[in-house]
């Protein structure tokens, strides 16, 4: 994988990363980056999250929908608006519709067993999410400035001005530089 379709996995937490898959979402050509099982095959496996089954493409449809409902959460959440019910009705339908208990086993290290299919991986994912966006790191989360992305990253270190993605940290800084010369221009052709 290359260029606008190479996965991401740099947003802070699986979710996350999950919702990194559909880039430049607010943009004029949003960026698919879940293509095909396979693809999400891979992000599962990257995301230690590899099914006793593989996906197919009643899975694909099925993460790139939580995909979709997790945005309508988070957005709100970070700007510290109520969320839309509907998206959170469906988040808890579909936690309902597949359970995926826990079974830890001490190997190495603490495990859990593997997840039975593709759709006990993502209700994995939709736990971790509801774990973090109800709760106390629910405030480490910012939202991407730039117009065309948005994408939602955890900050916990509340550094960060720009969701991991190198494109995005580079256009806003082209930006601001360019307001700071025009500003510095202005200022020097009001100077008497």
């Amino acid at each position: 994988m290359s260029g606008d379709l190479t996965l991401r996995f740099d947003c802070g937490a699986s979710w996350l990363n999950l919702m990194a898959t559909r880039g430049r979402v607010f943009g004029a050509a949003p960026v698919e980056r879940l293509t095909s099982p396979e693809v999400l095959a891979h992000w599962l496996t990257r995301s230690e999250l590899t099914p006793a089954v593989p996906p197919d493409e009643t899975d694909l449809a099925r993460a790139r929908e939580l995909r979709e409902t997790l945005r309508e959460l988070a957005q709100p959440t970070v700007a510290g608006t109520p969320p839309p019910g509907g998206a959170a009705r469906d988040l808890a339908r579909f936690l309902a519709d597949h359970e995926d208990p826990v079974d830890l086993r001490v190997q190495d290290r603490l495990v859990r067993t593997p997840p039975p299919s593709p759709a006990a991986a993502l209700a994995r994912v939709a736990r971790q999410a509801v774990d973090h966006l109800t709760g106390p790191d629910r405030h480490t989360l910012k939202v991407c400035p730039e117009s065309d992305c948005r994408g939602v990253f955890a900050d916990p270190a509340g550094r960060r001005r720009w969701c991991p993605a190198p494109a995005c940290a580079s256009r806003g800084r082209v930006r601001a530089h360019r307001a700071r010369r025009t500003a510095d221009r202005d200022r020097t052709a009001r100077e008497p």
